[in-house]
Order: C-alpha cells, then sequence, then structure tokens
C-alpha cells in the first residue's frame, strides 16, 4: 500500500526520506516534489524499476526516462566525457531548471529506454529531491502522471493518476507553475535547443557565448 508524508513537517519529512531511500534501494517507486513539477523516480541502475515506472506512466521504451542527480560530481561517472558547452551549462544553471543530452559512458548497467547511448542528465533545485537524491544516487525521473494527462503539480495530484504503483509519495506542497525544464542537446557539433521551457533560449545562448540552433 502506498504511504504519503508530508514533507513540510520535520519529523515526517525525515520518516518519508527514510521511506523514499528504502523504497528505492528495494527496486520500488517513489514520488517527490523537484522545482518544476512533481517527478516519479527510480534507481536509474535498478532496469526493472526503470521499466515499472515506464509501465507506471504507460510509457514504453520509446520515450526514455532522463537521470536527476544530487550533486556536479555525480555526472563526471556517468558520461563518456564533459565538453566544454556542458561544463558551462552546468556551473550556470545548476542545480535549476536546465536539462542536457550528452553521450553516457558506455559501461554503465543500465535501461532506460531507447536512448540510443545518450542520457538527459538534471540536477533539481528543490531541498527534498536534493536530499533524497544524495542517499539514493542517480534516479531515473519523469513527470508524475500518466502519459497523455497534464503533469501533477501536487502530491495528491500525482497519487490520482499513479495511485499504487507508486510505494512512497513525498508531499512539498504545490510546485507553483507547472513549467518543464529547458533540454538542450549536447551530442552533436553545436548545441541544440530540444525543448524552451523554464530558462529562456536567450539566457543559453549568454551562458554559451553563442547562438544556440534550435532542432527541427
Amino acid at each position: 500500500m502506498s504511504a504519503v508524508y508530508d514533507c513540510g513537517e520535520p519529523q515526517t519529512r525525515s520518516d518519508g526520506l527514510r521511506a523514499a531511500v528504502s523504497a528505492a534501494r528495494s527496486g520500488r517507486l517513489v514520488v517527490f516534489p523537484t522545482d518544476t513539477v512533481y517527478g516519479i523516480g527510480a534507481d536509474a541502475f535498478d532496469p526493472e524499476a526503470v521499466a515499472a515506472l515506464l509501465r507506471a506512466k504507460n510509457r514504453g521504451p520509446d520515450m526514455p526516462a532522463g537521470v536527476l542527480v544530487g550533486s556536479w560530481s555525480t555526472i563526471d561517472g556517468l558520461v563518456l566525457g564533459l565538453s566544454r558547452h556542458a561544463r558551462t551549462l552546468v556551473e550556470a544553471f545548476w542545480p535549476g531548471d536546465l536539462s542536457i543530452v550528452v553521450p553516457h559512458a558506455p559501461s554503465l548497467q543500465w535501461n532506460l529506454g531507447s536512448t540510443r547511448g545518450t542520457v538527459m542528465l538534471r540536477m533539481p533545485l528543490h531541498p527534498v529531491a536534493l536530499e533524497l537524491l544524495r542517499e539514493v544516487g542517480p534516479m531515473a525521473v519523469s513527470s508524475a502522471n500518466v502519459s497523455g494527462q497534464p503533469p501533477a503539480s501536487d502530491a495528491e495530484e500525482a497519487r490520482r493518476q499513479l495511485g499504487e504503483s507508486v510505494a512512497v509519495y513525498l508531499d512539498g506542497g504545490p510546485s507553483g507553475d507547472p513549467v518543464p525544464s529547458t533540454i538542450v542537446d549536447l551530442t552533436g557539433d553545436r548545441p541544440s535547443l530540444l525543448r524552451e521551457g523554464a530558462v529562456s533560449a536567450e539566457a543559453v545562448s549568454e551562458a554559451l557565448g553563442m547562438e544556440i540552433g534550435r532542432e527541427q
């Protein structure tokens, strides 16, 4: 049976984080607040848990999950060399609302879906999310909703959509405006904007010192 923890209260927040860490480490799913919308997450290195995440969302492997991390240093073990552009964007916008798509290290034993050797990474700016990620490690995360439905902006909406497929819900209150992260593809010769969200294209271009293209 799913458990819901109010992260607005210190004791229940502590209990909830402990339960969420235990759930993630045992291959179960967790919903938690981020700085954009609520996310549904699983241990990124547990293929069965990631598959369960995609099933909960009614999503196939053709729509893979991204990965959230709890610190800058974590990404060095996940990528096949961090490019100058990637490091610039990480330093400018993390933790925050910018996701980067980069080649992942071929030695990693994970299956996030049909990623074609790439991974979408982000470090969220939310204390509950960061504490969870620093305990669990990298987590495969997607918006906490069934595909085709609006992303959940609070734990109640996430639970209405995802129900008992999730073991632990961490309730951090309303997420505010449900604006997704901006996604920048860094796998090609030049950075490319895949989605403009909370961080503007102009801000990305300014950080990079170059005009960013948009994927056609």
